[in-house]
């Protein structure tokens, strides 16, 4: 709805132009654990989905409430083989003031892969090309079943823009967009500071219907203590809490009368284990932790109230609900004498062990599961040292296996709502060395799987490829499947989130839920 505050502010003119503003702006303030990434090239966190959904916008949108997806700023597709054509619409612009056309798209696409951060992997092996204004042919090297999901991780920006403030030395603008919106989105860049603040402003002149009551400015800030939310949100002067707030702190918000928004079923808590790095290069040895560990400990950390949580029970390498998933009543149990089985087997005896637990500083609800793990271990006569690592050099850490701790802690999610943005980044041999592959596996039954998964052609030939993969990651035990997650934001009464409170209005994406246009102020 395009300027929407356009008729209130000329009917209150009069009586207002000499002592007030037209009408009152309304606020939404929101945290999440920095580094806030505004490049949409590079976005792959949950800070950065937040502010990619927000700014820009995708050809496609998974539909709310059911699988599958609509048009956005595509108004159609077709597809033929490994042939994806799409027809623009005709009524988009950029914040610029600059029209959305093809050659936007092409633009993006090539940026992405020549960048190669962020999420670029989802389109290796894609080329693009704009037939017309409105036309954009996408042609696959390969068949890719899950394509058209992968779009909604290809933000479009605005190539008139970024060309201006291109330089020699900087060709694809990375400095600009580092610090400045240039897509279609809901919502334009006021101000960005990556590890404090980002501001951002409504756009009335968006292509789409914002709601009445949507916020006229967001501020998500960056890495606020646990503390700091609380009394924050006591004193009404903070709307949604990050995620990451120990189970204790959102139960005691509650309590106090904050509301608790979800949004989950696109991933779990994975405890990886590098498989490139004595012991645990031996398959016995990581099945011996995998057993050792205390699955229903686990989620008693986790439980919010007796209806809410952040965790479900793990069946196996697979969230439930996703193609290749076991039953939802095989759930994982702790086992110490097959631990003990495993063990003997193992060819590194326990006194020799000393495995280095790592967690990330950002996230203090790791720091419980890493003394929950180091008192599992014990019991089987493994000793372990606990390590605090910030994301920042985390990430560093992993880039090569021999600095890459015994044991990491990561949660992961499938970006597009898809198993295959899930799981290959994880397992597939071509992708180690990242947060989400510390494990460092090479094995060729589960690439064939993974490659298998995305090739499809339709469900059933998925379904029986992520059956297959779920039961060689079982036995090759790369990790331990901790539970299936569900994130969990206390947030104060003055916001209405339908796509965090309402399971018919859900996106099935991480970050999605808080598409701000959608959002209502009640204050």
């Amino acid at each position: 709805m395009t300027n929407r505050h356009l008729l209130a502010g000329a009917a209150l003119a009069a009586a207002t132009a000499l002592t007030s503003p037209a009408f009152a702006q309304s606020v939404l303030r929101l945290d999440e654990v920095a580094v806030g990434e505004l490049d949409p090239a590079k976005a792959s966190d949950y800070a950065d989905s937040i502010l990619m959904f927000n700014v820009y916008d995708t050809l496609v949108l998974p539909k709310q409430g059911e699988p599958g997806h609509d048009p956005h700023l595509a108004e159609s597709w077709e597809v033929d083989g490994a042939t994806y054509t799409f027809t623009l619409r005709d009524d988009v612009s950029f914040q610029s003031g600059n029209p959305l056309r093809a050659e936007d798209v092409v633009y993006s696409l090539e940026r992405m892969q020549t960048l190669g951060q962020g999420l670029s992997h989802l389109f290796g092996g894609v080329t693009a090309e704009a037939v017309d204004e409105r036309t954009v042919r996408f042609e696959l090297e390969e068949p890719y079943a899950p394509f058209v999901a992968s779009l909604i991780r290809l933000p479009i920006v605005d190539k008139a823009l970024v060309e201006e403030n291109a330089t020699e030395d900087d060709p694809w603008g990375e400095a600009f967009l580092s610090g400045t919106g240039a897509g279609t989105g809901a919502y334009t860049v006021t101000s960005h500071n990556p590890q404090d603040e980002t501001v951002m402003a409504v756009n009335d002149g968006y292509f789409l219907d914002i709601n009445e009551a949507a916020p006229d400015e967001v501020r998500l800030r960056y890495s606020l203590e646990a503390a700091t939310v609380r009394t924050l949100l006591a004193q009404g002067e903070h709307d949604i809490a990050s995620q990451w707030l120990p189970p204790e702190v959102i139960r005691a918000l509650a309590e106090d009368g904050a509301q608790l928004f979800t949004e989950s079923g696109t991933g779990a808590f994975y405890i990886k284990m590098n498989t490139a790095r004595a012991p645990l290069d031996d398959v016995n040895c990581r099945q011996a932790l995998a057993h050792a560990f205390d699955y229903d400990t686990a989620l008693r950390m986790v439980a919010i109230t007796d209806e809410v949580s952040s965790g479900s029970a793990s069946t196996g390498a697979i969230p439930v609900g996703m193609f290749g998933a076991n039953p939802a009543e095989e759930v994982l149990t702790r086992d110490l004498d097959a631990a003990r089985e495993y063990l003997a087997d193992c060819p590194t005896p326990p006194e020799d062990w000393n495995l280095e637990i790592s967690w990330i500083a950002e996230v203090p609800l790791e720091e419980r599961f890493a003394l929950l793990m180091q008192a599992n271990f014990a019991e089987l006569g493994i000793s372990s040292t606990i390590e605090t690592l910030p994301w920042a050099l985390f990430t560093e850490r992993v880039a090569s296996p021999e600095n890459t701790p015994h044991i990491s802690q990561i949660f992961v999610n499938a970006v597009t709502g898809d198993p295959d943005t899930l799981l290959y980044g994880m397992y597939h041999s071509s992708t180690p060395g990242t947060w989400q592959s510390p494990e460092y596996l090479d094995d060729a039954d589960v690439d064939a799987a993974l490659e298998a998964g995305r090739r499809g052609p339709g469900e059933a030939e998925r379904e029986a490829a992520y059956s297959d993969l779920n039961d060689r990651l079982m036995e090759l035990a790369p990790t331990i499947y901790g539970y299936d997650r569900q994130s969990v934001f206390a947030a104060s009464n003055r916001v209405n989130a339908p796509a965090l409170s309402d399971p018919d209005m859900a996106f099935g994406v991480d970050g999605m839920g808080f598409s701000f246009r959608l959002m209502e102020m009640t204050e």
